[in-house]
């Protein structure tokens, strides 16, 4: 059994001053870049719910704001907590806090930058998987910048973990292998901008840009919310079946499909059918191989557990939505057929899965950076609020792709001419509310305390 006394496997390496305010730094960067998010959502879902398109008649808006919404909600938000685990992982003077610091600045920029792009130039938003972008100059000098900031931070993260192949601290292991994933992503998108034809233009030049890139990103998030699950159930008084070096070996095997991730390069050109199956497949078979099995563990480590005191119960609840939204979205794909609305049903389980996990682990950070814990009703009930309201949400997805509702598409474009379709988009509606309320009550719950408390 694993629980909190086995500190030398499990422990926070907690840093000096200097990058104890950094790892905070990056906790707020994650926090805004959420906030942002969810100010577009709140406008996406009133434009998806039935009725709404005398309210939003034009396309180009639905279609700018999904961008922004998905780029600060899953790439921003994630790496912001990535940069914040790196930070965590980090021994004492071992980098550079000037790098460091220097890495976080360019980060912040490139998310703000980001937000204010849906507001200026005129360029239209392509829907391209993985990483939709704005066709517009400040949109890609600001995603660079963002890139560049996670780029030196993961570079920093991974000399100061280098050694956690031959040590037992789990922590370090798993930033090790996020760094990595993160890195050999960066690499793929370099190799498939290196071998892009030059006939290939619009959404499919950056379809086929993020196509590689944006499968190897799956794994930096997977081994991402492992630690955040390993974390929130031993802070919750979970303690974990079996033995660390179970869990050791089955993060090393959750990173090591990445490894497959040159090969495809060398035997596949990056515009081809054979290069995009070979990614499929690589998520498809190689993604699940970590986090199901440690996910099983954790769940019965769950089940035997006392039931969690007051200042433990968000973290506990966060966890328990974190796995049932994550597993949900993983069921679902068995379901896709076509270009429907179970597609983005099946990755929204899955990434708001993730999303549930780091706000638990964002909750589980805050009196380890020297701010108070969270308290109240409010911050037990924000899991409950944005788990059920997600669930309905991707349940209204699955079932109006099962009728044969489009993707990406609002108000009269969806298509809803039976009721059962608007009253499954309606569910869909309602749920994304209440996933809105309860993404908005979590920054408020984080707000208030960055604001009124000092670490």
């Amino acid at each position: 059994m694993i629980n909190l006394d086995d500190s030398r496997v499990i422990s926070m390496v907690m840093p000096r001053l200097g990058h104890r305010t950094l790892a905070a730094r990056w906790l707020q960067l994650g926090v805004l870049a959420l906030g942002l998010a969810g100010l577009f959502a709140l406008l996406l879902v009133l434009s998806r719910t039935p009725g709404s398109e005398s309210f939003f008649p034009w396309v180009d808006f639905f279609r700018t704001a999904l961008v922004v919404h998905v780029d600060q909600s899953v790439l921003i938000w994630f790496l912001a907590m990535a940069g914040l685990v790196w930070c965590l992982t980090t021994q004492a003077g071992s980098t550079s806090i000037r790098l460091q610091y220097l890495a976080f600045y360019l980060a912040l920029i490139g998310t703000l930058g980001v937000a204010m792009a849906a507001f200026i130039g005129d360029g239209a938003p392509l829907m391209n998987n993985y990483v939709p972008v704005l066709q517009r100059p400040l949109f890609f000098i600001m995603l660079g910048l963002f890139g560049l900031g996670i780029a030196l931070q993961a570079l920093i993260g991974l000399h100061s973990t280098r050694g956690a192949l031959w040590g037992d601290h789990l922590p370090s292991l798993a930033a090790f292998t996020v760094a990595v994933a993160l890195l050999v992503s960066l690499a793929a998108l370099l190799t498939a901008w290196w071998q892009m034809p030059a006939d290939v233009a619009g959404q499919s030049y950056y379809e086929y840009l993020f196509w590689g890139a944006g499968h190897t990103l799956q794994f930096a998030y997977t081994q991402l919310i492992i630690l955040a699950w390993l974390w929130l159930a031993l802070h919750s008084g979970v303690s974990l079946p079996g033995d660390s070096r179970w869990y050791f070996w089955l993060l090393i095997l959750g990173i090591a499909p990445v490894l497959l991730v040159p090969v495809i390069y060398l035997l596949h050109q990056t515009v081809s059918i054979e290069s995009r199956t070979a990614f499929t497949q690589l998520m498809q078979y190689g993604g699940g191989v970590a986090v199901t099995p440690i996910g099983l563990l954790i769940f019965i480590g769950l089940l035997r557990a006392d039931r969690a005191g007051p200042e433990a119960r968000p973290l506990r609840r966060s966890l328990w939505m974190s796995m049932l939204l994550f597993f949900c979205g993983g069921a679902i794909a068995l379901f896709i057929s076509g270009v429907n609305t179970i597609i983005p049903a099946h990755y929204h389980g899955s990434i708001v899965g993730v999303t549930m996990g780091l706000m638990g682990l964002a909750y589980l950070l805050l009196p380890k950076l020297g701010y108070p814990p969270v308290q109240g009703r409010l911050a037990e009930l924000q899991p409950w609020i944005y788990g059920v309201g997600q669930l309905l949400h991707i349940t209204g997805l699955a079932l109006s792709g099962a009728m044969g509702i489009q993707r990406k598409t609002a108000g009269a474009a969806q298509g809803l001419d039976t009721l059962s379709a608007k009253l499954a988009m309606g569910v869909m509606g309602i749920g994304g509310l209440l996933a809105v309320i309860g993404g908005v009550i979590f920054v408020w719950v984080m707000l208030r305390i960055f604001v009124t408390a000092r670490p």
